[in-house]
């Protein structure tokens, strides 16, 4: 159970970053496409996998959770063959597009069914593996994403998943029926609200990842933004009336819960903002190619899926609190370190790569440490739910993290150094943030 839950946790967490660096190789292939265009590739993905995260999670209480990971496994799949194959690049934001709808099934229902049938002496430790996964993903993406799209071209960022997808398909047939679904009687779930959630929160995302294109001020982005704050705040009414809500709002009177939820928030808007910044950097002040910049980011995340793999016995031991609040210093350290020390010239051995051991330890004891926070925090027929929710927080804050990347390098030369300190800047405000929140957690309230 748990190879097969991390499993689906690596492909949906790679395919968030792996596209990363193949956006210039698109436009040989696309050339009347602008480049801002060809962006959507990583975008769309972005936005239907935060939109759809809490509502799979729900879904994957109420239905089935084996039966929303084999859908989402292979969905994600035959997308991966559409993607690699894609004859223009409608085809391809299309693939695209039901890859993100793919993984926000795969993530809380792959975790709902190792934490359902897994005793509750153990479940940190298993979220500390397939939070491994995912850490080494996320933070693997880019590095990978390099390396193939320097050796074999952009179409086999998607042609890679495939042998992975397939066998993750395969090991949905055998799990268990244990645990497989919540326990107690079947409800009807409230189809329209979690439609209008995806809508909700996809609308919103659009709304922040595009800002920087159309403007803050802009109608359309104003538009988006209000449009999935009222898409949202319908959707958490009509929760607090519906049998089977669309959003278990009754989960955020844990504290615990709740601020495991703000503090993945503002994590999201780090990680992704920093690991985009970092490619950005490596690719456009040092010159590295996408090969080189991919091989430069490697050991931060073979640190990262490490140290979240051993921090689930830690977290068990001591609970959340020392490993996510010790991880976030060390992170925002290493932001102040880069605020102060990167330069226009090359420094891979007397900067980059020290940095990067202290960064894995950093990000993969977040990750580990605010994961099991959240799980922990809700009832076994809420697993999945809970799972959904957390994941969709940091998604979200993905997506304004992007969004505000871009707006500070709007207007920057991309070649020199100093026009990414303000990046580093944002992410240390976050993190020290992220810390004050998490000094409020707690152990597990079961």
């Amino acid at each position: 159970m748990l190879a097969v839950a991390s499993g689906a946790a690596f492909l949906a967490m790679l395919d968030a970053t792996v596209a990363n660096l193949a956006v210039a190789d698109l436009h040989t292939d696309f050339p009347d496409v602008a480049v801002a265009d060809l962006s959507w590739v990583i975008t769309i993905y972005a936005i239907t996998f935060a939109a759809l995260l809490a509502p799979g999670g729900r879904f994957a209480d109420l239905v089935g959770r084996r039966a929303l990971l084999t859908f989402g496994a292979a969905l994600f799949t035959i997308m991966s063959i559409s993607a690699a194959a894609a004859p223009s690049l409608g085809f391809l934001l299309a693939a695209r597009g039901l890859q993100g709808v793919g993984a926000a099934a795969m993530i809380p229902a792959s975790l709902g069914v190792v934490l359902a049938d897994t005793p509750p002496e153990r479940r940190a430790a298993a979220i500390g593996a397939w939070s491994a996964a995912g850490a080494f993903a996320a933070a693997a993406g880019p590095s990978l994403g390099g390396v193939l799209v320097d050796v074999f071209g952009w179409r086999s960022v998607f042609f890679i998943t495939i042998p992975a997808g397939l066998a993750v398909l395969a090991g949905t047939q055998v799990l268990p029926m244990a645990g497989a679904r919540a326990g107690g009687r079947p409800q009807t779930p409230d189809y329209l609200g979690i439609a209008l959630l995806a809508a909700g929160i996809g609308v919103l995302a659009l709304g922040v990842s595009r800002a920087s294109v159309w403007g803050w001020g802009d109608a359309r982005t104003l538009a988006a933004i209000a449009g999935g704050l009222a898409g949202v705040a319908i959707v958490l009414a009509r929760s607090r009336r519906h049998s089977a809500p669309a959003v278990e709002v009754g989960l955020w009177r844990s504290r615990t819960f709740a601020l495991a939820n703000l503090a993945s928030l503002m994590y999201g808007a780090v990680l992704f903002s920093w690991l985009l910044c970092g490619v950005l950097f490596l690719t456009q002040v040092w010159g590295y190619s996408p090969l080189k910049a991919g091989l430069a980011v490697s050991p931060g995340a073979i640190v990262a899926a490490v140290v979240a793999l051993r921090a689930g016995p830690v977290v068990a031991r001591y609970g959340p609190r020392p490993v996510v609040v010790g991880g976030l210093a060390i992170t925002a350290a290493i932001a102040v370190w880069l605020i102060f020390g990167i330069d226009d010239t090359p420094a891979f051995l007397t900067l980059w790569l020290p940095i990067s051991f202290p960064l894995g330890i950093g990000m993969g004891a977040i990750t580990t440490g605010l994961s099991a926070a959240a799980a922990l925090a809700v009832q076994p027929a809420q697993f999945a739910a809970g799972v959904g929710l957390n994941q969709a927080a940091r998604a979200v804050g993905g997506a304004l993290g992007v969004a505000a990347l871009a707006t500070i390098l709007q207007g920057t030369d991309p070649s020199a150094a100093a026009s990414y300190v303000g990046v580093y800047e944002m992410c240390t405000i976050l993190l020290v943030a992220a810390i004050v929140v998490a000094l409020g957690l707690k152990g597990a309230e079961r």
